[in-house]
């Protein structure tokens, strides 16, 4: 998996950065994979292992830097143990969840099936229920580190997070630079959940 800075994100989705550098003993994505991310699905079209030299200048413009001289020092500070490798990648277009996320036009039987939905997560979990929790926690605190949120939900993070990320899959959360929203779509079920309990 690649972590990429908001900025080069932004110039991913923008078209002005078509190839990042990293640092591997051995390459952590491959050609044809695809990474989910804020800004869309990154498709990476290749991975090739270069040397210094093979580094040029367009390299270092095409991947968010201003000259070359500023992407080898950024490299050379690298801890990690390995040799140079140049991921060529584009947008491939939006995050089907976040298109999903954002529709939040719901007929009642759709509502009713996402509520179906959320109980049938709740039912099959070891432990109490849970989703209507991290959706409430999420919608009173937007914006908030997952590591708080789980503290507040007297949880472990890594637990909390791959819940958040199943709440996601249906459409109800959406991924912030800092922690997480409810989406339109979730937004309109706890409507719907908060009329059905009055």
């Amino acid at each position: 998996m690649l972590l990429f800075r908001r900025e080069v994100l932004e110039g991913i989705a923008g078209g002005r950065i078509d190839r990042v550098f990293r640092v591997w003993a051995v390459p952590r994505v491959r050609a044809g994979s695809t990474q989910r991310t804020w800004a869309g699905i990154v498709v990476i079209d290749s991975v090739t292992p270069v040397t210094p030299e093979e580094i040029t200048e367009e390299d270092a413009h095409r991947s968010g830097f201003q000259d070359r001289a500023a992407l080898l020092t950024a490299l050379s500070k690298s801890t990690k143990e390995g040799g140079y490798h140049r991921v060529m990648l584009h947008l491939g277009g939006p995050d089907p969840r976040s298109e999903l996320a954002e529709d939040a036009d719901l007929t009642e039987r759709e509502l009713a099936d996402l509520k179906a939905a959320l109980d049938a997560v709740d039912a099959r979990s070891r432990r109490a229920p849970w989703t209507r929790e991290v959706l409430r926690l999420i919608e009173e605190h937007p914006g908030l580190r997952a590591q708080e949120l789980a503290e507040r939900a007297g949880r472990d993070k890594l637990p909390f997070k791959a819940d958040v990320r199943r709440l996601k899959s249906l459409g109800l959360t959406d991924s912030l630079e800092t922690g997480y929203r409810i989406s339109p779509r979730g937004k309109a079920l706890m409507a719907y959940l908060r009329a059905l309990a009055e």
